[in-house]
């Protein structure tokens, strides 16, 4: 390192010499990148460099144990590299996400933060190399991908499922309490058969236990790190044992079950796990959509529309109308679920890009993945907090409904037939009558039977047909 007046230093990599900000932690290979890439002011996210130091700390120890690196070397390269794992240097890491498709220029700026922080923890003028001590052992092309895996995997167990574990909680709990709610079903949104309103949320909740268990079968890919290929899958200057050790001590530390990649070839060149993870927090968006519009829509109104539900109000809904209560949760819930499909697009287009031995496109990758694990986390959080928590039900509206519903004939036909009951109905919509005033006057039933037809109760769950042979 070198003097250039008090705002910047000399750094020097296999390239030549660079200006550096004299406060750096970075050098010049970060440098060159800063000034390459200067495209969108994105930046790998605080799990991403949790990840590398992580990688970084760990492949240090090992190569102490293996005898590849001095103990006192590799004691200050686990130091820093664990104040990078613990978010001490995140303002350091300035690579724009789009850069070099391997992610090599990140790779080396965390290698860079790593060398010189344990350079002044060393005391050591000819310093803590960022290629051969930090990424001994190591390449940008298994180092990002783990790291990938890593973030994506611990954010999933901490943050994702744990929020849709509380919103599950919030649906089924709404669903026991508008058990005894009846209310008329929608098909193609025209009027369908009498259902529980605890039936529609029960189908909700399900949604979301099913999301929960998606993820969960993603995990085994997840759990297959490429740390130990080095730069095509061979492994190519690392020791042979140097990625088992590794990952065990990363196993043992983060307590997920992570395992060296079977195949280092298909690990390396291809990016099909974090495809899977993508395909399945975009299901989970579709699902989290579909609930927020049916809320937003069976709380509509609250006079003119379906108003079946009642929002809390979380805040004004509008700057002239006063007193407006607007579905501002499940709007926010519908925009994350938007961002969240477009991620998995860019995500798949990007996994099309592995061509031969690399995947060229792992940076944007790595932050789509996240972002989503990330705005599902939270925006699922919220909206269980601070919509489903204070639903209420306007079960007045509900029972209402069902009475007025031209469908209500549907229980009707097995008693006398699809042509009889659908002249019923269009009676009964010609003249805005109900089912039961016309039903009285031209089905050939009895009150008692006809009552028990048009029972909603009667028309919550299968019934065995009538016998009409006899």
């Amino acid at each position: 390192m070198g003097n250039e007046g008090s705002q910047t230093r000399i750094e020097r990599d296999s390239m030549g010499e660079m200006s550096v900000p004299a406060d750096a932690m970075y050098g010049a290979s970060t440098a060159r990148a800063v000034e390459n890439f200067p495209i969108s002011n994105l930046r790998f996210p605080r799990e991403f460099i949790w990840a590398l130091g992580l990688i970084k700390k760990h492949a240090a120890a090992t190569n102490a144990e293996l005898n590849l690196l001095d103990t006192p070397l590799a004691n200050a390269i686990t130091q820093a590299a664990g104040e990078v794992q613990h978010g001490k240097w995140d303002a350091q890491f300035v690579v724009d996400i789009f850069q070099t498709g391997s992610g090599t220029s990140t790779n080396m700026n965390a290698n860079e933060v790593i060398a010189h922080r344990a350079t002044l923890l060393l005391h050591d003028k000819t310093g803590v190399h960022p290629n051969d001590h930090v990424n001994h052992g190591q390449s940008s092309n298994d180092v990002i991908p783990t790291a990938m895996h890593l973030a994506a995997f611990r954010s999933l167990r901490a943050s994702l499922i744990p929020a849709l574990r509380l919103l599950h909680s919030e649906l089924d709990r709404k669903s026991k309490e508008f058990w005894d709610i009846l209310k008329i079903g929608r098909t193609h949104l025209q009027d369908a058969t009498p259902i529980r309103l605890g039936q529609e949320f029960s189908g909700y909740a399900r949604q979301v236990e099913l999301g929960i268990a998606r993820l969960q079968a993603c995990e085994p890919r997840l759990g297959e790190l490429p740390l130990g290929g080095t730069a095509v899958g061979t492994g190519i200057n690392t020791h042979p044992e140097f990625a088992r050790r590794t990952i065990a001590r990363i196993a043992e530390e983060t307590k997920l079950p992570l395992r060296e990649a079977q195949n280092h070839f298909e690990a390396q060149a291809a990016r099909d796990a974090i495809v899977e993870l993508s395909g399945a927090l975009k299901t989970i968006a579709i699902s989290l959509l579909k609930i927020a519009n049916d809320i937003r829509f069976l709380a509509s109104g609250p006079r003119l529309g379906y108003g079946e539900l009642k929002l809390p109000a979380t805040q004004p809904g509008s700057s002239i109308m006063p007193g407006k209560v607007n579905p501002v949760m499940s709007e926010m819930l519908m925009q994350v679920s938007a961002q969240v499909v477009g991620n998995d697009a860019a995500i798949t287009f990007a996994a099309s890009h592995g061509n031969f031995d690399l995947n060229v496109m792992m940076p944007v990758m790595a932050h789509n993945i996240l972002q989503s694990i990330s705005i599902l986390s939270t925006g699922a959080a919220t909206f269980a907090k601070r919509a489903v928590a204070g639903l209420e039900a306007n079960r007045d509206h509900c029972v209402a409904g069902i009475e007025r519903s031209l469908a209500m004939c549907t229980s009707l036909a097995p008693l006398i037939g699809y042509d009889k009951a659908a002249e019923i109905a269009k009676i009964a919509h010609k003249t805005g009558r109900t089912i039961r005033e016309v039903a009285r006057e031209i089905s050939g039933l009895d009150e008692p039977t006809l009552t028990r037809a048009l029972d909603p109760l009667n028309q919550l769950e299968p019934q065995a047909p009538k016998d009409r042979t006899k």
